[in-house]
């Protein structure tokens, strides 16, 4: 059977050898990997099953992980992650969706297998995924064991993108390009809002002529007329009038690897103030990029848009970057890292951040944005749609 692996076993090897290496750190047995981002970054698992149980489970002293999922799906497991076949279990359908059989029963008999009963167990207490009941269920199936909270173990080694998820990633953000390029275009007076969402649906997937996407890990934020205002308001079916602003952001995806692109798009001629509102946007953009370098703090960057934003008398406080990297829904940025003031996180070559410089007033939003990957002597652009307001 084919294999569908975007990355080398010793890739995949050396992620486990940095997580193995925290786990020892901090006295871990066994590692419960419920979020689907970091089972693909482990494994890579990519199915979208993730609305049943399943698991990634790592012990210190085991070469390889254990999938464990359900039993359809292990053909998937099959199919895309390196693991020996008896690395991939599955629980039976006669537990999914039952109220009084669970899987985590029999993920806890793997526990038992491979730490004993009494193993130090890290779970991801802060997951999408990783439920109360969940939580509830193995901790009665495992008496015995103790359970800490392991939540962001493996985001935090995944911040740092490998050159190989750097060039995936450099493909995702050429896909966001074609997408905002495909609204760009057909955005006029009486396009319907929602058929502007169904072209970004469409360009996503469809991808490049080189390269297709992937769907994406949640829908187009598009902020359209009295919503620009709001950072992330959805979509209706009315059409769009002159004279009206559309700030809509999107994403490129590519093997699960997003990257973030937002632009604000003004069917009509915009307002002078409008147009000077969006230069400071821009400015304080490329005042942030500018001010990217190794060493530097998160805080650093966040302090130096700050000041630019002060020379005009504006203020925004909220963070305004986010980590990015394998995304599934409910969303595409890590929750590790942010570039805001209290944020003391340094710098490394290949992090990945969209940098969210969007200008929310009490009558106007702007919202013009630039991911990008923390280089050697610098930063590196992961998208090229020129930094500017549109109109149309």
């Amino acid at each position: 059977m084919m294999k569908e692996l975007h990355f080398t076993v010793a890739e995949f090897q050396a992620r486990l050898a940095a997580v193995k290496q925290e786990m020892a750190k901090r006295g871990i047995d066994v590692l419960l990997l419920s979020e689907p981002p970091n089972q693909n970054y482990l494994t890579g698992y990519n199915s979208d099953s993730y609305y049943t149980p399943q698991m990634v489970i790592v012990a210190l002293d085991r070469k390889e992980p254990i999938w464990v999922g359900r039993l359809m799906d292990r053909i998937s497991a099959i199919m895309t992650t390196y693991l020996a076949d008896d690395n991939i279990r599955a629980y039976p359908e006669s537990h999914v969706h039952s109220p009084v059989l669970s899987a985590y029963d029999i993920m806890a008999d793997i526990v038992k297998e491979i730490g004993g009963e009494k193993a130090r167990v890290g779970v991801e207490m802060g997951g999408y995924y990783y439920s109360a009941r969940a939580h509830a269920d193995l901790v009665r199936a495992l008496p015995l064991a103790e359970f800490v909270d392991a939540d962001l173990l493996v985001g935090w080694i995944r911040l740092v993108k490998s050159p190989a998820e750097l060039a995936i990633m450099r493909q995702a953000g050429q896909i966001a390009d074609a997408t905002m390029r495909r609204v760009n275009d057909m955005v006029e007076v009486g396009v319907r809002e929602c058929d502007i969402a169904a072209a970004v649906y469409q360009q996503q997937i469809s991808g490049t002529p080189e390269f297709g996407g992937d769907y994406p890990c949640y829908p187009p934020v598009l902020c359209i007329g009295e919503r620009s205002v709001a950072p992330h308001a959805v979509w209706t079916d009315q059409p769009v009038q002159n004279s009206t602003v559309i700030n809509l952001e999107l994403s490129g995806c590519r093997h699960r690897y997003t990257v973030f692109l937002a632009r604000t798009i003004v069917v009509g001629t915009p307002s002078a103030a409008f147009i000077d509102l969006s230069k400071i946007a821009v400015e304080g953009l490329n005042v942030c990029l500018e001010s990217v370098r190794p060493g530097r703090t998160c805080s650093e960057v966040f302090i130096a848009f700050h000041e630019a934003l002060a020379r005009h008398g504006i203020e925004r406080e909220g963070r305004i970057g986010y980590p990015t990297g394998i995304g599934f829904p409910p969303s595409g940025g890590e929750r590790t890292a942010s570039i805001r003031k209290d944020d003391r996180t340094v710098l490394q070559p290949g992090m990945v951040f969209h940098l969210m410089t969007g200008l929310w007033l009490d009558d106007a939003g702007v919202t013009i944005t630039q991911s990008f990957a923390v280089t050697e002597q610098g930063h590196e652009p992961l998208t090229m749609t020129p930094r500017k307001l549109f109109a149309k």
